[in-house]
């Protein structure tokens, strides 16, 4: 899609806002792709069919932003008006009252052309939970934290009130955190298989054997040394998390070494929660559990994705619906009373009732937790490459649908939500819980109430005190991370460093 911006009288360039009209169009237009043609805005657009035209016009009390919308079906201008005096302000407070009301009058403009409105309505970004917890916090009711959604940003009732409950357990976890607290992610980029939604950096077990074990040694010398200098800040580990990857791709002796260096080297004694990604059904022992277990492992993910044989073959996963089965009783033989399993709404060849049945026979089992993905169409996946036959975006949305409606029934409560770039339908992802049995990790991570200090290949550690946010990254692939390891020792200090400024 062109977009084209009167550049005159935007307060300063209008290169600012491309990604606040970027975000708008994947939200109404996700099969588009921007492009800023060059030179001065073409007189006559009456030939456009894929474009759309931003102008700010500021009167004496009203300025008026709109967007002029170009479709094959036809063409539709959305504006929208705030004080003028709103752009006096301070130049953060100028830039997010301009950009909100691009995005208000690129919506208004789209949904006309479109005849409908999605379920997210004009709300973009990855955390749509941050803004009822900010008018929860703010001591607004629920009702009108709810109110403010549907009505400032067109999102639809029932995606509304699933907000405002995640962002209630967002204020809960909020207020049970403590001063010097942080949360601790290892990742294990290894799997016994490259899924085709995938893109998470990692590698094939079977190929890539001879990496895992010098992997460890370098992992084992960064937990190291990250124990140091948390010791050192005075900082606590309040919940752990290792994931990947698949952790499970490790042998039982491996992730017993690993597990003890972490008890060995890092401030665990505040710990209040420990979760391991079993994750794939076929990488799952009785003898890895047990490790697991003696370990004070208390949370795992034994995740499907699918139940249905003919989805499971086109993703990728080599086992079966009965080694899920059995992995889940497994882990119950063993001990683990607080499950999640991972479903995911949108696959190729699934369809709503495949997806009803994948949930009902996970509802079956009895999980603690059961975490309802929408499939994002990421770069570097094979289905991002190779394409295939995926549920058209009003089907996936009967399967989200279908899931809230279900988990509400049997007792579980959302507790967090998140969103991606290129999801079917622009839906979301949202982790539902047995009162009690939320995953802490996985609200501070995805609201940022506190650090979140990521270890091994890709780590991203997101260093969060008194408003400010500061990320360190760890190399992306595994031989990388290896040749890189004395850089990624080195950067800990810039931990010690934000914390003591």
């Amino acid at each position: 899609m062109k977009l084209y911006f009167e550049e005159s009288n935007f307060p300063w360039s209008p290169e600012r806002y491309h990604y606040a009209a970027e975000q708008m169009m994947l939200t109404l237009f996700p099969q588009e792709r921007p492009e800023y043609p060059e030179g001065p805005l073409p007189r006559d657009l009456s030939g456009e069919d894929n474009a759309a035209v931003f102008t700010l016009h500021r009167g004496k009390k009203l300025t008026n932003l709109s967007v002029l919308v170009f479709r094959p079906q036809g063409y539709y201008n959305g504006v929208n008006r705030f004080p003028s005096e709103e752009l006096d302000r301070s130049p953060e407070e100028v830039y997010h009252t301009v950009q909100h009301a691009l995005k208000l009058a690129f919506y208004k403009a789209g949904t006309a052309l479109l005849g409908y409105e999605p379920p997210w309505g004009a709300l973009t970004g990855v955390r749509p939970v941050k803004l009822p917890t900010r008018a929860l916090l703010a001591q607004a009711a629920a009702k009108q934290a709810q109110k403010e959604l549907e009505k400032e940003y067109h999102v639809s009732p029932a995606r509304a009130k699933l907000a405002v409950d995640c962002a209630k357990a967002s204020v809960e976890a909020r207020q049970s955190l403590q001063p010097g607290e942080v949360s601790l992610y290892i990742g294990i980029p290894f799997c016994p298989s490259r899924c085709a939604y995938c893109s998470f950096v990692s590698a094939d077990v079977g190929r890539t054997l001879h990496l895992v074990e010098p992997y460890l040694e370098g992992l084992f010398r960064e937990v190291e040394e990250t124990g140091r200098v948390l010791r050192e800040l005075g900082l606590n580990v309040r919940s752990f998390y290792m994931g990947g990857g698949t952790p499970t791709a490790l042998s039982a002796e491996q992730m017993d070494r690993l597990l003890t260096s972490c008890e060995a080297h890092l401030p665990l004694a505040g710990c209040t929660e420990y979760t391991v990604e079993a994750g794939r059904p076929d990488t799952i022992t009785q003898e890895k559990l047990e490790t697991l277990k003696a370990h004070r492992i208390g949370r795992i993910s034994i995740n499907p994705q699918t139940l249905e044989p003919c989805v499971l073959e086109a993703i990728g996963r080599l086992h079966t619906a009965g080694q899920f089965r059995q992995a889940c009783a497994l882990a119950r033989e063993v001990g683990f009373d607080c499950v999640n399993m991972d479903l995911i709404a949108g696959l190729p060849r699934d369809t709503f009732d495949g997806f009803r049945r994948s949930l009902e026979e996970v509802l079956a089992l009895g999980p603690e937790n059961i975490t309802v993905h929408t499939l994002a169409l990421k770069k570097g996946s094979t289905l991002m490459e190779t394409g295939g036959a995926l549920p058209g975006g009003e089907e996936v949305l009967q399967m989200l649908d279908f899931s809230r409606e279900t988990l509400t029934t049997e007792g579980y409560i959302p507790y967090y939500l998140y969103r991606q770039k290129y999801m079917s339908g622009s839906l979301e992802n949202v982790g539902w819980a047995r009162p009690g049995t939320g995953s802490l990790y996985n609200i501070v991570m995805m609201e940022e109430l506190h650090t979140v200090i990521s270890l091994g290949a890709g780590g991203v550690t997101k260093l969060i005190r008194g408003g400010g946010i500061a990320r360190l990254t760890n190399p992306k692939f595994p031989q990388e991370y290896l040749s890189g390891l004395d850089r990624v020792l080195g950067q800990k200090e810039e931990i010690a460093a934000f914390y003591q400024e």
